[in-house]
C-alpha cells in the first residue's frame, strides 16, 4: 500500500510558503525525532531556496538517544544547518532556539533588521504545542489529529524576532515507501488515508527486530522476535483483550492499540530510523519511482499517438 495524504490546504500553504520566504532569514523545520528523515519535507528545499535552517528533532523524549544523536551528527555535518534536539513540553526552548538562529544569520538582530524566522513541519508533529511554549500562551490551536493549523500566524518571541507559524504539510507523493508508513504510525497522515492493520504489522515488523525487548516488556509477552507480524500482533490483541466472539482476536482493535501505545511513548523510547537506512531506502524509492515514470511517459505517448496528437514515429531501419 502507498501511503498519500495532501489534503486541499496543503496546498494553499505550499504557495504561502514560496510567498512568505522571500523575506525570511531562517528557516525553522520541526522534525519528529522518531522518524527525522520521514518527516523531512523534501518540498521545503526547493520553496525555501537555500536559506539557512535549523533542524529541530522535537519529541526527542519519546526517541532512542542513541539514534537522536546520530541524527544530530548527520544534520550538523551539512552546510548551513544547524540541528537541536527539543521536547515541546521543555520550560525554556525559546532561548536554544532565538540563539541558533542568530548564529546562523548573524547579521540580522535589533529593531532595524530584526530576525524574521518561518517555521514550518508535517501535521502533528508538536509545532502548536512548542509555539505556545514559546509563547508562554496559546497562540496556536493544539491537537492530537493531523492538520488542526489552517492559517498563518505572526509570534514575536522579542522585540527583533518574528516567527511565522505555518499549518503542517506533507508533500504530493511520498517516493520513499517506508516513510509512509512511519509518517502514519507517529499520527502525520489523516486517519482516511491507511488502513490501521497494515500500518501496524510495518510497524510491529521493525519493532521486534530493532527493539524486541520493549515490546516483550509492555506486552508481557516473550520471544516476540521469533514471531511473525502476524502472530505478534495477534498475541498483542489477546495479551489486551482485544477479543470479539469465539474469543478470537479482533485484529483491527489490536492494531489500534499497538500504534497508539508507540505514539503515546508507552512501549519506551525508540526511533524508527538511522540515517544509514533511510538512505538505503530513499535509493530504492528513487530508483522504482523513476521506473513508474518511464511506464507513464510511454502509456502518454501511446495515448496521444493513438488519438492522432502526433505522428506515429517510423521505427524503420534507416538505409
Amino acid at each position: 500500500m502507498a501511503i498519500q495524504w495532501f489534503p486541499g490546504h496543503m496546498h494553499l500553504t505550499q504557495k504561502a510558503i514560496a510567498e512568505r520566504i522571500k523575506n525570511i532569514d531562517v528557516v525553522i523545520e520541526l522534525l519528529d525525532a522518531r522518524l527525522p528523515a520521514s518527516s523531512a519535507n523534501p518540498m521545503l528545499a526547493e520553496l525555501t531556496q537555500g536559506k539557512p535552517t535549523l533542524k529541530v528533532l522535537n519529541k526527542q523524549d519519546l526517541a532512542d538517544p542513541e539514534r537522536t544523536a546520530l541524527w544530530l551528527a548527520h544534520y550538523n555535518s551539512q552546510s548551513g544547518t544547524r540541528a537541536l534536539g527539543l521536547d515541546a513540553s521543555m520550560a525554556a526552548p525559546a532561548k536554544a532556539l532565538i540563539k541558533a538562529c542568530f548564529e546562523l544569520a548573524p547579521n540580522r538582530g535589533g529593531m532595524v533588521k530584526p530576525m524574521r524566522v518561518l517555521i514550518c513541519g508535517i501535521p502533528n508533529v508538536g509545532k502548536s504545542t512548542l509555539i505556545n511554549t514559546l509563547t508562554a500562551k496559546r497562540a496556536a490551536k493544539t491537537g492530537d489529529e493531523a492538520g488542526v493549523t489552517k492559517l498563518e500566524q505572526r509570534i514575536s518571541l522579542a522585540d527583533d524576532f518574528y516567527l511565522y507559524d505555518t499549518p503542517g504539510m506533507l508533500w504530493p507523493r511520498i517516493i520513499v515507501a517506508k516513510s509512509g508508513y512511519n509518517l502514519a504510525a507517529s499520527g502525520a497522515v489523516g486517519r482516511n488515508a491507511f488502513d490501521e492493520q497494515e500500518v501496524a504489522l510495518e510497524l510491529l515488523d521493525y519493532l521486534k527486530t530493532h527493539y524486541p525487548a520493549l515490546l516483550e516488556a509492555r506486552f508481557k509477552l516473550t520471544g516476540v522476535a521469533d514471531l511473525s507480524d502476524e502472530q505478534l500482533l495477534e498475541a498483542i490483541g489477546r495479551q489486551r483483550g482485544a477479543l470479539q466472539g469465539g474469543k478470537k482476536v479482533n485484529l483491527q482493535k489490536a492494531a489500534e492499540i499497538a500504534i497508539y501505545d508507540f505514539r503515546s511513548g508507552v512501549i519506551g523510547r525508540m526511533t524508527l530510523e538511522t540515517p544509514e537506512e533511510f538512505a538505503r531506502w530513499l535509493a530504492v524509492g528513487k530508483t522504482l519511482d523513476a521506473q513508474r515514470q518511464v511506464k507513464k511517459d510511454a502509456i502518454e505517448l501511446d495515448r496521444k499517438i493513438r488519438f492522432k496528437k502526433i505522428p506515429r514515429p517510423d521505427l524503420r531501419p534507416s538505409r
